[in-house]
């Protein structure tokens, strides 16, 4: 089984991050990602809140971030997570490739977007459900569209899909946008954008692909329905956390419990990034939280080598 100073779990920005500063301090790692690296930079068209960066596209800088910790030698490799083993002087990692072990272990899993869990949304996903603007929006080129929720990913990648839809229509629960006033703003003036307020998805219907939402109008407690060409869902995220189920404090929807070192209450193991609780969830704090996580992995094995 190989040893290695430290593991760190996901490719995203807190990876990444967790990677340069565990490779800079000299420390033997191994980041393993599951897929894409980037995280949700890989799904995310573009980025304009990074320290540095005025404008980025976000795959772009999710492999800007990983080319750096390689450069300092960073060992990557590409794998599923099936369990782990978190007690004692190394802890574990069970992969579909094989058993790793580390004197430190930093959990940076990351995110995936909540489903609306309405009839008709797995049917028809890859058909005209999509949970990624980038990915699918030039399948709809000169189609109308809807995004659902009200957040920033919602708002940016309604704005992305104007690319190419005729209209981008997004569907908001409550009666005024989450997300940031610049990117409101920006919305609102966009003519190719819509909002319809106070109103859930209740059902997604079609004939092979969709074609027809089923919408409330929570207010006046009324149903109705609305042609469509296709329908990207934007609402909310949950951490992937699933394989730790039961072997780490967690909130309702996952979220690890660390302290401001990114400590779990296991001595060596960290978690950082969207898996933890009260994250930020931007690509700032997330590089943030890794830094930190790999700084006191670094403490953590000195004091007690």
């Amino acid at each position: 089984m190989d040893t290695y100073d430290l593991i760190i779990l996901g490719g995203g920005p807190t990876g990444a991050a967790a990677g340069l500063y565990g490779t800079r301090a000299r420390m033997n790692t191994l980041l393993i990602e599951r897929g894409l690296v980037g995280g949700q930079l890989a799904v995310t068209e573009d980025v304009e809140n990074y320290p540095g960066f005025e404008h980025i596209l976000g795959p772009e800088l999710g492999q800007k971030l990983m080319d750096h910790a390689e450069k300092f030698g960073l060992h990557v490799e590409y794998a599923e997570v099936e369990d782990v083993e978190l007690e004692g002087d190394y802890k574990i990692v069970k992969t579909d490739d094989g058993e790793v072990r580390a004197k430190t272990l930093i959990i940076a899993t990351g995110s995936m977007h909540n489903k609306l869990e309405v009839p008709g949304e797995d049917e028809f996903s890859g058909r005209g459900v999509s949970y990624c603007a980038v990915c699918d929006g030039a399948f709809f080129r000169d189609k109308e569209l809807v995004v659902v929720g009200g957040g920033d990913a919602a708002i940016e990648e309604g704005a992305y899909l104007t690319r190419f839809a005729s209209k981008v229509t997004i569907i908001h629960r409550r009666d005024e946008l989450r997300a940031q006033k610049i990117l409101q703003e920006r919305a609102f003036a966009n003519e190719k954008m819509d909002f319809l307020w106070s109103t859930t998805v209740q059902e997604i219907k079609g004939n092979g692909l969709v074609d027809t939402l089923v919408l409330k109008d929570v207010k006046q407690d009324s149903m109705y329905e609305r042609a469509i060409d296709g329908v990207f869902i934007y609402v909310g995220l949950t951490p992937n956390t699933q394989f730790l189920k039961g072997k780490l404090p967690a909130d309702e929807q996952g979220h690890l419990h660390v302290n401001l070192k990114m400590e779990t209450q296991f001595p060596g193991v960290f978690a950082a990034g969207d898996v933890r609780q009260q994250s930020a969830r931007q690509v700032a704090s997330a590089v943030g939280d890794g830094a930190t996580a790999a700084i006191f992995a670094e403490k953590y094995i000195a004091e007690n080598s």
